[in-house]
């Protein structure tokens, strides 16, 4: 076995299962510190794998450099020897990408999530120099993230196959393009052991079905024991027990993205006192009809997990 090979089979094991895509807590439009600290411990106690500070649940672009340093700063010291702590560093411009994930680095996380560049919406050309330069810059491993309806633009699985080749440290992808398809199509073209993760919790179960090897939730937050019950569920061998999770958690799932995440799901951790629903300009609180309908799903939810139990 070659050392890529190897380090990728071990980078697998560390990166199968549940990965949270954190949200960052905040009060009075500043950073909530206390309750983030609570919210990791919140998350260990669950059994994620790893910890997903400063992404699009984080709401990143709306943090300042000092602000998404001391989430870093608090997530790796919280995670220690506890989680794989892989931390969002995208931008739309390639320098900053850079930048940021060396900022990344030297704060001591373990990875980096590397979205596909906003509103540029570069070529497949463009993307593939864009990740390249990422990983020629910074040596840690990399994880790219295609999120179409966010990015705009989707990452060609011909374009993360050839990534994948050439960039030793680019060790897997979080999918969100809604498509069970891709999950085959990337199998087949992407090398042996490359990571392939959900990146929409809905379709957690179809994706593992099809080879992928967990999530990067946003329902964790608010049910990391569960998620991750789903996920062993199916790696145990267990897949109408997997199924049995799936079913009860499908409504809150789907109800999570009622509006623009991480809306909701703050709004869910506000109804259990974990944290304020406040978000940061430009997104706005949930709405009254929405907030009917979350609170409808959760009291679903609390009923479904009665019976599960």
């Amino acid at each position: 076995m070659s050392q890529v090979s190897s380090d990728r089979a071990a980078l697998r094991e560390r990166l199968t299962g549940v990965l949270t895509a954190l949200v960052t807590p905040m009060r009075g439009g500043e950073v909530d510190f206390p309750a983030f600290e609570r919210h990791l411990e919140r998350q260990l106690a669950g059994g994620v794998r790893g910890l997903v500070p400063v992404g699009t649940t984080g709401e990143a672009a709306t943090l300042s450099p000092e602000e998404t340093d001391e989430v870093i700063r608090h997530t790796v010291r919280v995670a220690a020897g506890h989680a794989f702590v892989l931390a969002g560093v995208g931008t739309n411009a390639t320098r900053a990408t850079i930048d940021k994930a060396r900022r990344a680095a030297d704060l001591g996380v373990d990875g980096l999530l590397v979205v596909t560049p906003y509103y540029n919406k570069p070529s497949q050309a463009g993307l593939y120099d864009h990740f390249a330069a990422v990983a020629a810059a910074v040596k840690l491993p990399a994880v790219l993230y295609s999120v179409p309806g966010r990015t705009g633009v989707e990452l060609g699985v011909e374009t993360c196959a050839r990534l994948a080749r050439d960039c030793p440290t680019i060790v897997g992808l979080k999918e969100a393009g809604g498509r069970c398809e891709r999950i085959t199509e990337l199998r087949l073209a992407c090398p042996p052991g490359f990571i392939i993760h959900s990146g929409d919790d809905g379709l957690t179960l179809p994706f593992l079905a099809l080879g992928a090897d967990g999530v990067i939730s946003v329902a964790s937050n608010l049910l990391p024991r569960e998620i991750v019950a789903l996920v062993a569920a199916w790696r145990n061998g267990d897949p109408a027990g997997a199924r049995v999770w799936h079913e009860r958690l499908y409504d809150i799932m789907r109800t999570l993205f009622i509006e623009t995440n991480p809306t909701p799901i703050k709004a869910a951790l506000a109804e259990r006192g974990w944290m304020a629903v406040d978000v940061r300009g430009p997104l706005a609180v949930l709405q009254s009809e929405s907030k009917a309908r979350l609170v409808a799903s959760l009291a679903t939810l609390r009923a479904g997990l009665q019976e599960i139990r």
